[in-house]
């Protein structure tokens, strides 16, 4: 039952013209009356919400005001003495990010015979990965291609996709699916275990794979118990505060800060 004192002045609102409104034919909003309620009401369309980045690579771009203070907020490191001359960490590869990216990564770089470590601000498996609900696209049946899964986004997308990047999209699909799945992740399949493929949103083909309504958690599943079996080493409840440069402006390890105890550590890769 709704105790909200707003929710429940709606319902009444509701209730009180339900049958004025029972058989009418409402008039359809225009797209101005669209867009100002959508600016009223909805926090992605607010403009107080959002500002120009006025700094970087991406100076000009309009993000949320939060991110903007992250990205342009006073780097927690100028008034530390950080030793970077003595790490805590030395590694080949360090991932900063535990979630399904991270993993994925930290797992081919093992698999090519590198010293991995992963570090993540929560947990391993902390990560949106693991709340998502609905499957992936990949066009790997033979009624399909990586050509209409392109045309397909792209048209979905109104046109404003990264052509390159599409491309890469649709063309590593296939395998990706494939790689998840000889990992272990139980993706639906027929009784001959064939993948059970639907439609997706603009979809001419059904492309998305899935396994039930928690694929993003059993992908995450597996991807950490393999990290786990391969002993990659994970420091958690740990935040990249700053990357560190070489002379020639190359990423070449990461400032730590433990979440619990505030310790700064310095990870060289």
């Amino acid at each position: 039952m709704y105790t909200d004192k707003n929710i429940l002045e709606s319902i009444k609102k509701v209730e009180a013209t339900r049958e004025a409104r029972f058989g009418k034919e409402l008039k359809r909003m225009t797209a101005d009356e669209k867009d100002a309620v959508l600016k009223a009401f909805h926090p992605d369309y607010k403009t107080e919400g959002f500002t120009n980045l006025k700094i970087g690579p991406n100076k000009g771009d309009k993000v949320p005001v939060e991110l903007a203070d992250i990205l342009q907020g006073r780097s927690r490191v100028l008034d530390k003495e950080i030793d970077l001359e003595h790490p805590n960490y030395d590694v080949d590869v360090l991932v900063i990010g535990g979630g399904g990216a991270g993993s994925s990564a930290a797992i081919e770089a093992d698999e090519a015979g590198a010293n991995v470590m992963i570090v993540t601000k929560l947990r391993i498996g902390d990560a949106n990965t693991m709340m998502a609900e609905g499957g992936i696209q990949a066009a790997d049946k033979a009624n399909d291609s990586p050509m209409q899964h392109y045309l397909d986004a792209f048209g979905g997308g109104h046109f404003a996709a990264k052509p390159e990047l599409l491309e890469k999209l649709v063309m590593d699909g296939p395998e990706a699916i494939k790689w998840l799945n000889d990992l272990g992740v139980e993706f639906d399949k027929d009784a001959s275990g064939v993948m059970i493929t639907t439609h997706g949103g603009g979809t001419s083909r059904k492309r998305m794979h899935a396994a039930k309504d928690y694929s993003g958690a059993e992908i995450m599943r597996t991807l950490r118990d393999e990290v786990l079996n391969r002993q990659i080493p994970v420091v958690d409840f740990t935040a990249a505060i700053e990357l560190i440069k070489d002379d020639e402006g190359k990423a070449c390890g990461a400032v730590l800060m433990n979440m619990e105890t505030k310790e700064i550590l310095v990870a060289r890769a």
